[in-house]
């Protein structure tokens, strides 16, 4: 072969020979990278929920963590429990956690009697709280609760601005008419409403029930507006946003994930709790009738969770509507419960696109994922 030709032939063999040690350096390369990625730390990521025991009720809290939703994000998410939504704000405010599940009265007077910068970031029920009594109590309107006593989970709840409210709309002081007093949740709220060391139980729909479920026979009074004013929202400081915008992008979307596969399939996602979270799997009853009760317990919760997104629009998981969030504001004025109205939008985050990125996810795999119950 002439060597002009040689030549020709040899530089297409050596080109393709470098081509070929570059591509399997950058093969190398990404390999790498996708090692490093894999085995990068995650962040700790803490949210405060106030109760006292994290039971199938908050599956958008629980299910990213049993599901693995936020790990895949990057995060390492705990689960602290307060007293209640003001003990999470003051959490939230010296920086001992980064989320709160709080009420929507918690979030207002936050921002309009104390001006702390709290942002609701997803709005999951509406106030589906309830003054719980004895079907044979004299007590039949919220007028005949003066002079009585009323349990309470903890004075620091959201629960008790409403209760106030309630009770001076009603002609009643609650300073002065009546005494409430801080009960705890659960089996202890309920021994003292049968021992008489209180007459009416205050407290959220999935706890009502949860009474029920054992054996209580109770009329439940409430003012039919709250039905349709938020009250449980997700949330974070401003000051959190500003710092980490796409730690709360992902937190959010692990929570909304988690509401579509609890939506999708409650049994299966009882299931998963009780594995994954074996402390807080109730007692006192066979397995057939806890699981009932538990599934009672999730369906009041989706319930609200339900008619929440139904008040902000009915479309996107977690949308919040300012106009609701402005007439419960409104409300707590004409209680007396705040001195002062902000714009609603004020206190919540609503960054265009924000809601449409934390339902950025595969849905149809999450709603199959919750058919086939994986994860069990």
């Amino acid at each position: 072969m002439p060597p002009h030709l040689k030549l020709a032939f040899a530089r297409p063999a050596r080109f393709a020979a470098r081509a070929a040690a570059a591509l399997a350096a950058l093969v190398l390369l990404l390999s790498a990278t996708v090692a490093q990625a894999q085995n990068k730390p995650l962040k700790p990521v803490t949210i405060a929920l106030g109760t006292q025991v994290v039971n199938v009720t908050y599956p958008w809290l629980t299910l990213p963590i049993a599901l693995g939703y936020w790990k895949d994000e990057g995060y390492d998410v705990k689960i602290v429990t307060t007293g209640g939504s003001l003990q999470g704000i003051q959490q939230m405010v010296a920086g001992g956690v980064d989320f709160a599940q709080i009420n929507s009265t918690g979030l207002i007077q936050a921002n309009t009697e104390n001006n702390v910068a709290v942002r609701g970031l997803m709005g999951t029920g509406v106030i589906d709280w309830g003054v719980g009594v004895p079907q044979d109590s004299p007590v039949k309107t919220v007028a005949d609760l003066k002079g009585k006593k009323i349990g309470i989970f903890s004075l620091g709840t959201g629960g008790m601005p409403l209760l106030k409210g309630y009770l001076r709309a009603n002609g009643v002081n609650p300073d002065t008419d009546v005494q409430i007093i801080a009960t705890g949740a659960g089996a202890p709220a309920l021994e003292a409403m049968r021992a008489g060391r209180v007459q009416a139980l205050m407290f959220w729909g999935s706890a009502l029930t949860g009474f029920q479920n054992a054996g209580a026979n109770m009329r439940i009074l409430f003012d039919p507006t709250w039905r349709s004013l938020p009250d449980f929202t997700f949330a974070t400081m401003q000051k959190t946003i500003d710092a980490d915008p796409a730690m709360v992008e992902a937190i959010a979307r692990g929570a909304a994930k988690a509401t579509l596969f609890a939506q999708t399939d409650p049994e299966c996602a009882r299931q998963i709790h009780w594995k994954h979270f074996p402390g807080a799997k109730p007692t006192g009853a066979d397995e057939a009738t806890l699981a009932k009760w538990d599934l009672a317990l999730l369906q009041t919760q989706l319930q609200t969770m339900a008619d929440a997104q139904t008040m902000n629009g009915g479309k996107l998981i977690g949308s919040m509507s300012p106009a609701a969030y402005g007439r419960m504001q409104d409300a707590m004025l004409k209680d007396g419960l705040i001195k002062r109205t902000l714009p609603p939008e004020s206190m919540l985050y609503l960054k265009p696109g924000f809601v449409e990125a934390i339902n950025r996810f595969d849905r149809n795999a999450v709603i199959e994922a919750a058919k086939a119950c994986k994860g069990l």
